[in-house]
């Protein structure tokens, strides 16, 4: 396991979570003191969660607007 300031996992956040995305595990700390971990997910299920809260949030939304494009114009291509 990696240990890194807090404010240096905030700054590069996206280079922690590719090594994260490889099985490496970090510990945070702040001000000298451990806060929290970021490790890899261990199991499928949290995917399944992940999408099912998704799919509750969307279906709580209200319709943003009136559809008023066909989907050909929306890939129409100009010359």
């Amino acid at each position: 396991m990696k240990t890194v300031r807090a404010v240096d996992a905030n700054r590069y956040f996206s280079n922690v979570l590719k090594q994260v995305s490889q099985g490496e595990e970090f510990l945070v700390i702040s001000r000298g003191k451990p806060v929290a971990t970021i490790a890899p997910v261990r199991s499928s299920d949290h995917a399944h969660v992940a999408a099912r809260m998704l799919f509750e949030r969307l279906a709580r939304q209200e319709p943003t607007g009136v559809r008023n494009w066909t989907r050909d114009e929306l890939y129409e291509r100009s010359p």
